[in-house]
C-alpha cells in the first residue's frame, strides 16, 4: 500500500529516486500515466491492467471515452526502476506535470502521484481547509465499522 509524502528531487542525470517505502511495490516496474490535475500517476502492473482493461472496454465512438484513452494511454510510460530504484521519466511527462528539480511523492493506496513541490503546495492548503472540507464530505460515510 503506498502511503504518506515524501520530497525527492531529479539527479544530475534527471532520474527520480523512488521513496524507499515504495520500492518494493515497484521493483518489478510500474506504469506512468498523466493524472488529471498536472500531476503523474504511478501504477504497478496489476493496476494498471485493471485501469488499460476499463478503458479498453470503453465505447471508442464516444469522446470523452477517445479523449481519456488519449490522456492515460497516448502519454503511458512502462518503466522499470533500476538497482538504486531509480526511474527516468520522458520529457513529456516531465512538462506536463511541471517538474524539474523538487517533486513531492503522495501515496495514493494503490498507487502513488508525483506532483511538482509548488502545484502540491497549493494543493495542501486546499487539503488542509477543514471548514470546508466538513461541508464538502458530511455527506459521504467515511465509517470504519
Amino acid at each position: 500500500m503506498f502511503l504518506n509524502q515524501y520530497h525527492h528531487c531529479f539527479d544530475e542525470k534527471n532520474r527520480l529516486t523512488i521513496p524507499a517505502k515504495f520500492r518494493e511495490q515497484t521493483a518489478d516496474g510500474v506504469t506512468v500515466v498523466q493524472g488529471l490535475e498536472r500531476n503523474l500517476m504511478v501504477l504497478p502492473q496489476p493496476e494498471f491492467q485493471i485501469l488499460y482493461d476499463r478503458i479498453m472496454a470503453m465505447n471508442f465512438a464516444d469522446p470523452d471515452a477517445r479523449l481519456l484513452r488519449q490522456i492515460i494511454l497516448g502519454n503511458a510510460m512502462p518503466v522499470t526502476p533500476d538497482g538504486s530504484g531509480r526511474i527516468l521519466l520522458s520529457q513529456n511527462l516531465r512538462d506536463y506535470a511541471g517538474l524539474t528539480s523538487e517533486v513531492v511523492f503522495v501515496g495514493q493506496g494503490d498507487y502513488f502521484e508525483i506532483w511538482a513541490s509548488e502545484p502540491w503546495q497549493k494543493k495542501q492548503d486546499q487539503i488542509n481547509d477543514a471548514e470546508t472540507n466538513a461541508k464538502r464530505f458530511s455527506a459521504l460515510d467515511l465509517r470504519t465499522r
